[in-house]
Parts: structure tokens; sequence; C-alpha cells
């Protein structure tokens, strides 16, 4: 396990705390229609830690291509079963490098709030260098009260109980995040670093990478599509 994150439940966990299983039975919510919204019909997608598929099914059944990245051999298993023809690649984000772009790019699980930041810039470099010059990257970010209003829950329409129970400071801006997920059969938690980031501690972060934001597709401001700077 990957130091500061944890995770407990039923069958296999990731080393960032994830549960194989859990992320099979979630949701996808609002996501695919978000991204669908935001890109051309049928565009192939490079879709940055897939996790076990949630988000990618839907975004097959939509139309469009998906190549599919995970650190997790057993997330890649389950993606690899989808219909739809996916392309899966096993690698962590940030060293991921398949010498093609994409026109859209998507890093979505709040994964640009890691609490490392070298694996951020790691990651946005990723996203950057797989990006055609006139594409984009989809970023999903935290709400602005993710760490404030706790503890919370709600319930997925898969009909799991999501509860964010805490977020602890942990030293250098960076906060240890607790959530806790039960279905009727069976109950799963996670614990991960997160880093909140203002807008503009965001959007220097996308800079820095050589990306600009040109669109904040939510009301909230979490979902946003970059641009490359040229």
């Amino acid at each position: 396990m990957r130091e500061g994150y944890e995770g407990t439940g039923p069958g296999a966990i990731t080393p960032d705390g994830c549960a194989v299983e859990l992320y099979t039975r979630l949701s996808a919510g609002d996501e695919p229609e978000i991204v669908a919204g935001a890109v051309p019909p049928g565009a192939h997608l490079l879709e940055l830690g897939c996790g076990a598929g949630r988000v990618t099914r839907p975004l097959l059944e939509r139309g469009f291509r998906v190549t599919a990245v995970d650190e997790s051999a057993e997330m890649l298993e389950r993606v690899a079963a989808l219909d739809g023809g996916v392309r899966t690649v096993r690698s962590r984000i940030e060293g991921l490098d398949l010498d093609e772009k994409f026109p859209v790019v998507l890093l979505a699980s709040f994964l640009v709030h890691t609490g490392d930041v070298a694996v951020r810039r790691g990651m946005l470099r990723v996203c950057r260098r797989h990006v055609t010059d006139d594409g984009c990257v989809l970023i999903q970010r935290e709400g602005p009260d993710y760490h404030t209003d706790l503890p919370r829950e709600r319930v997925d329409a898969g009909g799991c109980v999501i509860r964010i129970v805490s977020a602890e400071p942990v030293g250098d801006g960076v906060n240890r995040v607790r959530a806790e997920y039960a279905f009727p059969d069976a109950a799963w938690t996670q614990t991960f670093l997160a880093r909140p980031l203002t807008r503009g501690q965001f959007e220097a972060a996308l800079a820095e990478a050589g990306l600009k934001a040109d669109t904040y597709l939510t009301d909230d401001g979490s979902w946003v599509r970059a641009v490359p700077v040229r």
C-alpha cells in the first residue's frame, strides 16, 4: 500500500486504497454526460486512472473510443471485459508515455488533488504530452467545500451510501481524507492524501504544464476543460 493510503473491505485493494469490487458497483453519476457534452461525438479518449470502468462503460456506450490507463491489473481486467473494443494500458499515470496523441485526455476522480506535488506535476505533463494541439483535457476538481463540509453523505444511484468522514491535516497543505462506502451487503473504507487547490493554484499548476483553463463546465467549477498553450 502506498504511504498515507489505506483501504478495507472485500476483494482486492489497489495501492492507493481503492477496492476493485466497490468501484465495479459504484454508479457513474452525471460524469459521462459532462464529458460527452464537452467533446466531439465519437472522439478517441485517453482515460487516465480508469479504475474498474465506472465511466469507461457509459462512454463506450455513447460511441466513444477509449484507451484506458490504470496501474492496477485487477481494475484493468474489469475494463478489458467491457464491450466496445476498449484498449487497456497498465501504467502509473505520471510515468505514461504512449508516443501518440489524443483529441481528448480525461483526468477524473480528483486525481489532480494528489497530495504529492511531484506526482501532480507528472500527471499534468502526461496530459499535455498526450493531447493534440487542437484537443482538450477534461479535469475533475474537488468542490469548494470538499474538505470542510464534513462529515457528509449521499446515496449514489446504485444504492451505495457514500460518507466523507474526515479530512485531517498532515502538513504541507495536505489532508488525510477518510471515506466510507456502504451497500446493504458489503462495506468498504478508503483513506487517501489530498491537497486542496484554489482556482488560482489549480490554474497555476495547469500553466506550469503548458495548459490553460478554457471552460469551467459545471456551476461549482468541479469539471474543467483545459487546452494546450500554443
